[in-house]
């Protein structure tokens, strides 16, 4: 019997995490979606959210929710599973995993509830990987200072991305004693001319938007962050703290505007580079608030001129042309020149390799 849509969705996402190097997630959610469809306490914690589209990722907020209470020692039975926590498992994941994340679940109810109510937001360091690759592509030739602009920006720690450190076979860019550290960036050559000196950016602005931003300099925001990393993925956590701890130096605010609304309040400027920039948000905006979007950023690449030109800078996923498939892709859009895509990656931003159009073209 086929799983009701809730259930089935995270088993999708379950098929995901194992994917994406997450074994501990897998086993957890492959129960979770069981117990949903068994009216269980993940049915529970995600009622009312029954019908959610698979983009609104219900599987990683009531993961992110049981994974705060381990962090702050609330659940101590699953933590003794989670390498966050100085946990450890071993594969296969021991069935006690699952009784203890059930147990906790059912015991913190209302609190699980609460971030069914947010979408993820770990500010994954690891896009930033694709979006300074962007901005180092349109850089190469005529280097002008950059004025940046993040759409879903969240704690706005990728307003940070050129003091990150990429490193690849061959080759590296960014400071060398920064505390984030991209490894093993990319797969061959990266979309970047790196095969000569890099242009250094000098950014003159940098701004963000978020409808629910996050105060990385707060210990609400930093759990928040490291709650929605997964828990066995220690070199993650190891790019967010990183991360933090540059935030806590340098300036990047994030308002709370819609993107069409923050958009309008932006204009190109002589002698800069106008770069909006956004990854992995594009789900999380309806489709109506998204048109406004597109005629925000129809309006400023209108506006370009050779002295004060415009981009737009995308990592999102995109669908394959005549298949369900998805893949997560860099585009760049120059003006009011066509949208050309550079680059494909995992979804956490690394590796990323550059973009073969025998691989099929994505649409949508």
């Amino acid at each position: 019997m086929p799983l009701p849509h809730a259930a089935a969705m995270i088993d999708q996402q379950a098929v995901a995490c194992g994917e994406l190097g997450s074994p501990l997630y897998e086993f957890l959610l492959r129960r979770a979606a069981l117990d949903v469809a068994a009216g269980g306490p993940c049915a529970a914690a995600i009622a009312g959210y029954e019908q959610a589209p698979g983009p609104d990722a219900i599987a990683l907020r009531l993961l992110g929710g049981v994974h705060a209470l381990v962090l702050t020692g609330r659940a101590p039975a699953l933590a003794a599973y989670y390498p966050s926590a100085g946990g450890e498992f071993t594969l296969p994941v021991p069935e006690a995993a699952w009784t203890a994340f059930r147990a906790t679940v059912a015991e913190h109810l209302d609190w699980v509830r609460t971030w069914l109510t947010r979408p993820p937001q770990t500010n994954e360091t690891g896009r930033a990987n694709l979006l300074i690759a962007g901005l180092l592509h349109l850089s190469a030739d005529a280097p002008l200072p950059v004025r940046l602009f993040e759409l879903g920006a969240s704690a706005g720690l990728n307003l940070l991305a050129d003091r990150f450190r990429c490193e690849w076979s061959g080759g590296a860019h960014g400071p060398a004693d920064s505390p984030v550290r991209l490894t093993d960036a990319w797969r061959g050559d990266p979309v970047f001319r790196s095969d000569r000196p890099l242009p250094d950016l000098e950014f003159t602005e940098r701004r963000g938007c978020d409808l629910t931003p996050i105060d990385p300099l707060s210990p609400e925001g930093a759990l928040a962050l490291r709650a929605y990393v997964w828990a066995d993925r220690p070199e993650r956590a190891a790019r967010l703290d990183g991360a933090l701890a540059l935030a806590a130096k340098h300036s990047a605010p994030v308002e709370r505007l819609g993107a069409a609304e923050f958009l309008r309040r932006v204009s190109v400027a002589e002698g800069t580079l106008t770069v909006v920039w956004h990854s992995i948000m594009r789900q999380y905006v309806p489709a109506d608030e998204w048109a406004l979007v597109e005629t925000e950023l129809a309006r400023l690449a209108d506006a370009a001129t050779p002295t004060a030109p415009f981009a737009h800078i995308a990592f999102e996923p995109h669908r394959v042309a005549g298949s369900d498939q998805r893949r997560f892709v860099l585009t760049v859009r120059t003006g009011t020149a066509p949208e050309r895509v550079l680059a494909e990656a995992v979804p956490h931003g690394l590796p990323a390799w550059a973009w073969s159009e025998q691989a099929g073209l994505p649409v949508g």
